[in-house]
């Protein structure tokens, strides 16, 4: 699955509420992720619209590695 082109931090924060993601704290342009599933898991993006696609590789895949999952099994999971 590819990776979107044009996610921007909202949505990206929303969809990730679908596995268990809430917000913890935002300080200046950044978001602060946190799930306790499968063990406490911190994950901070940048408030960019659209976030640029490096770092949002880099993002689901950290989150991916957490859940042990593909990140096209994730992508499927978030309906990103």
């Amino acid at each position: 699955m590819r990776t979107p082109r044009d996610l921007s931090a909202a949505d990206l924060v929303k969809a990730l509420q679908v596995i268990g993601y809430k917000v913890t704290r935002q300080k200046g342009s950044h978001i602060r992720l946190t799930t306790k599933d499968g063990g406490i898991h911190h994950e901070t993006i940048p408030n960019h619209n659209p976030i640029k696609i490096g770092t949002l590789s880099n993002i689901l895949k950290s989150i991916a590695n957490h859940h042990g999952l593909s990140v096209s099994e994730l992508m499927s999971k978030i309906g990103v």
